[in-house]
């Protein structure tokens, strides 16, 4: 058979469906899909040569979900968003979905107290603007997550929404940190077949700071002091990539059982606005990386 009549998926070119069909068979038209794409990714179709779109049966199937979760009144990226989340991969991991989505990214090799000094600038910066974001952090550990909590005990009262991820020894189901006036982030629970039980991660969807950093360590350090270890790094302050970041926790939250991770996933339904982050905003955050590295270099 020629490898040319062959798609990515390995599906016979001439069995994919076109944007006719998949509106004939769904009962949208060619207008609405290609609206439903331009601003929400969905549905993704596949590219010919010629730059005309092709489509997958599993394609109708998930278009049909929608419009029915839609015409019940579910909103309608709320209905996208659970779309996609359901197509993505079992195991989603942050730093993976940026390298995916997000080439562009720069890469760099950072040590821990690096990372700690990236970190620690986003949730200062973040707690001087009280904007109410929606805030992720993955710890690898339950032990620096502890080392940490005061810190985000802070941060969930002047956030939207706060999430924490680690192996946590005793816990099971996800539950929040704290309770009455003064409630903490939602717990999460990790299994250390997680992708993100292996990952490092802030990351703040908001409108004047959206930042997201992430990083994976890199294996064979066993031997090596904690805060000398050494990662591979991503930091963004683009609206689009944080946004991608910040769905793929509210869907490893949503997998593990937290009832707060709908009502997230609801606010991050949207593609960010075309803003670019404050730029106020990021040079604020940029000296606060320098004095917390400047404090590490001289302890």
């Amino acid at each position: 058979m020629n490898t040319e009549l062959i798609s990515a998926q390995g599906v016979r070119l001439d069995r994919l469906l076109t944007i006719g069909t998949l509106a004939e068979r769904t009962g949208l038209s060619p207008a609405t899909l290609r609206m439903w794409e331009q601003r929400h990714g969905f549905p993704r179709p596949q590219r010919l040569e010629s730059g005309h779109r092709r489509y997958l049966e599993a394609d109708v199937e998930a278009v049909t979900r929608v419009v029915r979760r839609r015409d019940a009144g579910v909103r309608l990226d709320v209905a996208i968003a659970d779309a996609l989340a359901q197509a993505a991969p079992g195991s989603p991991s942050v730093y993976a979905e940026l390298r995916r989505k997000h080439p562009h990214l720069q890469v760099q090799r950072l040590h821990k107290r690096t990372l700690l000094a990236l970190s620690w600038a986003i949730e200062d910066e973040f707690c001087a603007k009280s904007e109410r974001a929606t805030l992720f952090g993955a710890f690898q550990q339950e032990r620096y997550y502890l080392a940490a909590q005061a810190r985000w005990r802070e941060l969930a009262l002047v956030s939207r929404s706060a999430f924490v991820f680690a192996e946590f020894a005793d816990l099971t189901h996800p539950r929040t940190a704290g309770s009455g006036p003064r409630p903490g982030p939602v717990l999460v629970p990790l299994p250390p077949e997680e992708p993100m039980a292996r990952e490092w991660a802030v990351i703040c969807d908001s409108v004047e700071l959206p930042a997201a950093l992430t990083a994976w360590e890199l294996p064979g350090q066993l031997d090596i002091p904690d805060r000398e270890r050494v990662f591979e790094t991503m930091l963004t302050v683009d609206p689009a990539a944080v946004r991608d970041a910040a769905r793929v926790c509210a869907r490893v939250a949503q997998r593990a059982g937290a009832a707060e991770a709908t009502p997230a996933l609801y606010d991050l339904a949207d593609q960010p606005g075309p803003e670019a982050a404050d730029l106020a905003s990021v040079s604020a955050m940029l000296g606060r990386v320098l004095a917390y590295v400047d404090r590490f270099g001289a302890s």
